[in-house]
């Protein structure tokens, strides 16, 4: 475990386009803030960057609902269109209700309306943004350009907000990572007394992601990076999903 961790949000980045070399800007944002990148250094940053960056922006005039998303239309008041999106990025829907669906994501995530999201994509009302096809090669990319680029050993968290059952709110997670342990198991190891730990199990970048959120801000921040020191980047390149629990270990699957 770390011993101390700075969070240092990157102001400067513009509005990112499709197409941008995204390592570029934060090198770049990173050089304008006078952050020099040190070893062991975490850059959190957010799907929604990434995603613009790779694309995945969706206009959805040129969508046309299935029979399916049409069903699903009538019991949420939902955009068809929109819920025709939310299908093809999941493997199952889990829950409906007005206003809302909850997807397992084609990446092993349970969110409502598989991630797709409107805020920050632009003036139009026709265009929203979907995650990454892979968050985790993104997360390498950045990775690989920016420790080129400084010669540091360093990783990245590609982050989202969640919600949570039984939970209100919104944290952040990590749904991408290069450098970072999404998961550790800790069992077996003693305690302050001597006992071995039974059931210990932590998510290191969804813990470093969801205080990194907190500085980035859900509405009009603008921060979508933020330098996370002392939190001791490695070469492991374990991919996000080893911290989701499987299907047959699911209580309430």
């Amino acid at each position: 475990m770390p011993d101390a961790l700075s969070f240092l949000p990157v102001p400067g980045l513009p509005r990112v386009q499709p197409g941008d070399d995204l390592a570029a800007l934060i090198a770049a944002a990173l050089r304008t803030t006078r952050l020099a990148l040190a070893d062991g250094d975490v850059l959190a940053v957010t799907q929604k960057i990434v995603s613009k960056a790779e694309g995945r922006l969706r206009r959805l005039t040129d969508v046309v609902p299935s029979p399916r998303a049409l069903e699903l239309t009538a019991g949420t008041n939902k955009d068809p269109r929109l819920v025709e999106l939310i299908l093809a990025e999941s493997t199952r829907v889990v829950r409906t209700r007005l206003d809302l669906i909850i997807t397992e994501h084609r990446l092993g995530l349970v969110l409502a309306n598989a991630g797709i999201d409107r805020s920050n994509v632009g003036e139009s009302e026709e265009q929203v943004l979907l995650l990454p096809v892979d968050p985790d090669a993104s997360a390498r990319r950045l990775r690989d350009a920016l420790a080129a680029g400084s010669g540091r050993r360093i990783g990245v968290i590609v982050t989202d907000s969640l919600g949570r059952a039984w939970r209100k709110g919104t944290v952040g997670v990590a749904i991408g990572t290069a450098g970072v342990a999404p998961f550790t198991d800790l069992r077996g190891r003693r305690d302050l007394d001597g006992r071995p730990l039974q059931v210990s199990e932590i998510a290191p970048a969804d813990s470093l992601a969801a205080a990194a959120v907190l500085l980035m801000g859900e509405a009009a921040e603008g921060t979508p990076v933020v330098l996370i020191r002392g939190a001791g980047a490695t070469t492991d390149d374990t991919p996000a999903g080893a911290a989701l629990r499987l299907a047959a270990d699911d209580l309430f699957r």
